[in-house]
């Protein structure tokens, strides 16, 4: 029986012996295994941030070519005649306009004033130069009213892209809004375009009513500035 139990005592203590040995086998194995794949891991981060500092360097040594002017443009491919009609159609181009300028000209013509309270003021651009009316009110909002500006321009010579304006305001010297947007890009056509800027709504209460002085500015992408208007209007009570 001793000798029995002293046999199996040994084959147990060797049994759990060799599972102790193969854990620490694969133990062993595993460990490398986490290693590599931490290190693959960290190559592969190290990999992306490479490639994203080539990206950034790609595109910050990135230089636009040199404008084109429509004449160019359509001249470009005058062979085919298909795609020479698709490029005036697309350009809005005009005979006019092939003398190779570079530069677009933007021609505003009027701007308007949308109320409910009185339907539409349309104002001729540019303003008429008078010293007898340098104080004088374009227009009058009462307080707590919707409004939108509408503008009438043309565009030739060529593309101006991302046209965007900004409206500033004042009250008694101290800035009191601003607002900006983006029109959009236009080509020359003969037709004006016609824009309405996004609605606001004067402000109420006894201290909004009064006079007030603001300048309209237009630029492009290349913050060229097409017109910069200085006018005054006037909120009252309801």
């Amino acid at each position: 029986m001793e000798g029995g139990n002293g046999k199996g005592t040994e084959e147990a203590a060797g049994s759990s012996s060799g599972i102790g040995e193969r854990s620490q086998e694969l133990s062993e194995k595993e460990k490398p295994s986490e290693a590599f794949d931490g290190k693959k891991e960290y190559e592969e981060e190290d990999e992306d941030s490479d490639d994203n500092k080539e990206d950034h360097e790609v595109l910050s040594s990135f230089v636009p070519g040199p404008p084109v002017s429509l004449k160019e443009q359509i001249e470009k491919d005058k062979e085919d005649e298909s795609l020479r009609r698709w490029k005036e159609k697309l350009l809005g181009c005009l005979e006019s306009d092939l003398d190779g300028r570079m530069e677009p000209e933007v021609k505003f013509h009027s701007i308007g004033i949308i109320s409910d309270d009185f339907g539409e003021i349309v104002t001729p651009l540019p303003l008429p130069v008078d010293e007898n009316q340098n104080g004088r009110v374009l227009f009058t909002l009462k307080e707590g009213s919707r409004y939108q500006l509408k503008l009438k321009f043309s565009v030739a010579h060529n593309i101006v892209s991302g046209l965007t304006y900004s409206n500033t305001v004042w009250k008694g010297g101290l800035q009191v809004d601003q607002s900006k947007g983006m029109l959009g890009t236009f080509a020359p056509q003969k037709e004006p375009y016609v824009h309405a800027l996004k609605e606001e709504t004067t402000p109420s209460g006894a201290l909004a009513r009064g006079v007030y002085s603001a300048k309209l500015k237009f630029e492009d992408d290349d913050r060229r500035c097409y017109m910069e208007l200085k006018y005054l209007f006037e909120i009252r009570r309801r």
